[in-house]
């Protein structure tokens, strides 16, 4: 196998865990509202929405419970070179930080109180992916 064949079957699988975490967080009651978002700051693999629970009152009906989750996703084929989440380097935490500034800034409308959170993804035996959520990893 070529370097680029091996690079473009790492780029698939790598694709192919951002979906399973997509689907992860769908089944834990999660809404996905945006995949891949790019900026000049940077880049931010998933936005999800986690709902909390009604309203903070029926006066501010406006004022919902909940965050907006920003979701930086790590695979690796193993953890041979260490922990998914030692790959986000306080450099990347910043880059992160500024593409959600702008996207709550273009998305006001969905903008809860935000949360960084990485998923650790790794291959499991016999197929698939073994993921680990990390709420808050940014703390």
């Amino acid at each position: 196998m070529t370097d680029a064949e091996r690079r473009k079957r790492a780029r698939l699988r790598a694709a192919a865990a951002e979906a399973a975490c997509a689907e992860y967080l769908r089944r834990k009651g999660y809404t996905v509202l945006d995949k891949n978002y790019f900026c000049r700051g940077g880049e931010l693999d998933l936005v999800a929405e986690l709902n909390t629970g009604g309203l903070l009152s029926k006066r501010l009906a406006s004022l919902r419970r909940g965050y907006t989750v920003f979701v930086e996703v790590k695979y690796r084929s193993t953890d041979y070179a260490g922990r998914p989440l030692e790959a986000v380097t306080e450099r990347k935490k910043e880059r992160i930080r500024r593409a959600a500034a702008l996207w709550l800034v273009q998305n006001e409308e969905r903008a809860l109180q935000p949360r960084f959170d990485v998923m650790e993804v790794t291959d499991a035996p016999g197929g698939g992916f073994l993921i680990n959520h990390i709420e808050n990893a940014f703390e």
